[in-house]
């Protein structure tokens, strides 16, 4: 069994909940605190062993390849300052992993921004974190997944139930559950945003996925789907129908960056546990809690 080692982080989209914001600043560069929201996703591959990633973008989102490069301004503003903490920092995260850049110069959905990682990937198994999915938990979701695959040697899918009512606004998964597993199932069929009547289950792909370089092939036979796009679920369903594929219910809170209580829902917990603020922050909204009460 090949080591997974390549990630993808589809980052193309224009974030129109975000707006007025999401205009001038790319949604994955909006704070948590005093990280950009894409770092999280780099930071879970990387615990999670991944050594190569590729973030997917298009126009005007320059500002991510500059986070996680060197800056010869900042090296210097803060090595004459004797603030070596704050640089070593900077340095720590450009050197975090590999990170490459590519453009989908169409944002024809998340399939085809997938399958413009054909020769990134190669023939490898590969991990695709979905880039308004923030995901705070003990184990990284990514290595969740990782052993997942290990255990069966197939396809995985991060899962959460959600409200029978929204799973139309994302996908749901007919599902088994696996004998001697607790929190994974056997999934043979899928289906992106069902209509009414048409659901499986209100088990949903939330954020995270492993797969293996057959979906490329996939992907370029794929007509278009749902909202007129090329749907990585529509391609996941045929390996799902074929060979089925391992639905994991992960531990971790799921927040969505792509809207603004998800951001700032981030935040609250991020700020919380903040080394420099935390403290600080804690008592912020206690008192303001209490002030909500009156």
């Amino acid at each position: 069994m090949k080591k997974i080692r390549k990630a993808i982080i589809p980052a193309a989209g224009l974030g129109t909940r975000m707006l007025p914001i999401s205009h001038a600043v790319p949604k994955e560069m909006l704070p948590i605190v005093d990280l950009p929201a894409v770092y999280y996703l780099v930071e879970e591959a990387v615990k999670s062993g991944i050594e190569e990633i590729l973030i997917i973008t298009n126009r005007d989102k320059e500002c991510m390849e500059n986070f996680f490069d060197f800056s010869v301004e900042y090296d210097s503003k803060l090595m004459s300052s004797n603030k070596t903490k704050e640089l070593e920092r900077l340095h720590a995260i450009a050197n975090m992993a590999n990170v490459y850049f590519l453009r989908q110069k169409e944002t024809k959905g998340l399939g085809h921004a997938v399958g413009r990682a054909r020769a990134f990937v190669g023939n490898e198994p590969f991990l695709v974190l979905y880039g308004d999915d923030i995901i705070f938990s003990e184990t990284p979701v990514c290595r969740q997944l990782i052993d997942s695959y290990e255990r069966y040697g197939r396809s995985v899918v991060g899962v959460k139930p959600v409200p029978m009512e929204l799973v139309a606004k994302y996908c749901s998964l007919k599902v088994e559950a696996i004998e001697g597993s607790e929190n994974e199932y056997f999934c043979d069929d899928m289906i992106e945003k069902p209509k009414k009547g048409e659901e499986f289950s209100n088990l949903s792909i939330l954020g995270r996925v492993l797969l293996e370089s057959e979906i490329f092939d996939i992907i370029d036979a794929l007509p278009p789907g749902a909202g007129g796009e090329i749907q990585l679920t529509d391609a996941m369903a045929k390996v799902a129908r074929e060979r089925g594929v391992t639905a994991l219910e992960f531990e971790g809170t799921r927040f969505d960056l792509g809207s603004k209580l998800g951001l700032m829902m981030a935040n609250v917990v991020k700020a919380a546990e903040h080394e420099e603020i935390g403290e600080d922050f804690k008592r912020f909204i206690l008192d303001f809690a209490e002030k909500l009460k009156k």
